[in-house]
């Protein structure tokens, strides 16, 4: 089951991303320079769109949908606790914040993807369009978009 986030979420969400984003293999250095990146503040739920998944009353993932900006928004985070990925949750997630953003009258989602879920974006339908330094020296994140039917 989808639901809309509650302010009172915003460390169990932060916990999620953390765990979600080691299942990669990240070295403890590379994740603890991302905390800031990956903390989901008070002020962001109030801003965007954020929904959890519930399993049995428990979150077991999440996503944040930015504000429309002419037509377009951002997906600004999608994270599903290990035990859950492979089981489309993630999917389901991203069909939710598809219908949304089509109700916001946006014509396009983009998001910055870690390079270990590429994989799963292309196969929803989103393509890369650019690409963006990150915080690691030499590493790029790729910047993908999808056309939403409207």
């Amino acid at each position: 089951m989808i639901v809309k986030a509650n302010i009172s979420d915003t460390k169990l969400l932060s916990e999620i991303a953390m765990i979600s984003k080691s299942f990669w293999g990240y070295t403890k250095q590379q994740l603890d320079s991302w905390v800031d990146d990956l903390t989901v503040s008070e002020k962001l739920i109030l801003e965007t769109h954020t929904f959890n998944f519930l399993v049995e009353d428990k979150i077991v993932g999440f996503y944040i949908l930015n504000q429309p900006q002419n037509n377009n928004c951002e997906l600004e985070m999608l994270f599903v606790l290990p035990n859950f990925i492979g089981k489309g949750i993630g999917k389901q997630l991203l069909q939710h914040a598809f219908k949304k953003a089509k109700n916001l009258n946006v014509k396009t989602v983009a998001l910055l993807v870690d390079p270990n879920a590429v994989a799963f974006y292309t196969s929803q339908g989103f393509k890369i369009i650019d690409k963006k330094e990150s915080s690691i020296a030499g590493r790029f994140l790729p910047i993908m978009q999808k056309d939403l039917e409207v």
